[in-house]
């Protein structure tokens, strides 16, 4: 969930308009966004290793106590396995979601919460086919050589080379393992994370004059990221057992509702939590920052540049948007 937008002014562009701030904005997705992984990528990590830990076996007691194993068994490093791969992916997935969540609050003709969601799910639903395979890439590596130091075997070199091999081996279904999971975890996570920055700033007021619109823009940004969470978080865990499945040559699940009866059966329902505390760490200040660094940026590009094409929203640029 990386994407940042502001739909609203964006929506109020006319096409030159547009395509003038679109050839300056593709930096700071990228900066902001890249900012938000550097950041967030050892949370991340350690959710993965929580939800796909064995129970009988659990190598860790709780989310510090997995920083803290992993620190001292694979050094601060093994907190950043697995990095290309969101890396790789973001420019793609924020231009997709970008472009996907605008032109479709365009289309419905008006920008209202129900509006924000319909257009919010709409991107997250088109940059699963991103997506998938990028967490896919990202999940393998994070579980690669668990607990070592240095590797004794390297099944991987990086993302890429993890993509070339799942591919090889089970062909074009092998790197889409997941897609359900991501489709059903990704749709109404953006709609909810799009429809939460517009209602809060809406109600936060968030003008361009407001002495404190930073603060605003960071605290709703923040929110938004931990309500897109809480919403699907479950079906995430789901995702991460699936796309972890047969490594090392086992599998135990079938699908979706064999991996949710299995689960829940041997662990109970906070196997459906399970993560999460890393999860919600990570959410506020990620989002929070990107929302921020991407609003100012758009706002300072109409100011400098002069686009009269561009019509003030009625809030600030109604910001929406994981």
């Amino acid at each position: 969930m990386l994407c940042t937008h502001t739909s609203g002014w964006w929506s109020y562009c006319s096409p030159r308009a547009r395509k003038k701030l679109q050839s300056n904005d593709h930096g700071i997705y990228f900066i902001s966004g890249a900012a938000g992984v550097l950041v967030g990528h050892p949370f991340d990590t350690v959710k993965v290793r929580l939800q796909v830990q064995n129970v009988e076996k659990p190598l860790y007691r709780g989310t510090f106590h997995c920083f803290q194993s992993i620190i001292k068994q694979e050094s601060a490093f093994g907190l950043y396995k697995g990095i290309g791969s969101p890396m790789m992916g973001l420019t793609f997935i924020n231009a997709l979601v970008f472009g996907v969540q605008g032109n479709t609050l365009r289309a419905l003709g008006k920008d209202t919460p129900l509006n924000q969601f319909l257009a919010g799910s709409a991107a997250g639903a088109i940059q699963c086919i991103i997506c998938c395979p990028m967490e896919l890439a990202k999940t393998r590596m994070q579980l690669q050589g668990t607990g070592e130091y240095k590797l004794k075997t390297k099944n991987y070199k990086n993302s890429l080379d993890c993509l070339i091999k799942i591919y090889q081996k089970e062909g074009l279904r092998g790197i889409n393992r997941g897609m359900v999971s991501t489709f059903i975890r990704e749709t109404p996570s953006f709609g909810f994370y799009f429809l939460t920055y517009d209602c809060m700033t809406r109600y936060l007021g968030c003008e361009a004059e407001d002495s404190y619109v930073i603060p605003k823009l960071l605290f709703s940004g923040g929110m938004s990221g931990i309500v897109s969470w809480l919403s699907t978080y479950p079906m995430d865990v789901i995702k991460s057992r699936l796309q972890a499945d047969g490594v090392g040559g086992v599998t135990q699940y079938s699908g979706i509702l064999d991996c949710i009866r299995k689960s829940y059966h041997e662990e109970g329902w906070r196997v459906f939590t399970r993560g999460l505390t890393s999860t919600l760490l990570r959410a506020f200040p990620v989002n929070a920052a990107t929302f921020a660094t991407v609003t100012v940026f758009l706002m300072y590009m109409k100011s400098e540049d002069n686009l009269p094409e561009c019509e003030p929203a009625p809030v600030i640029p109604q910001p929406s948007s994981l």
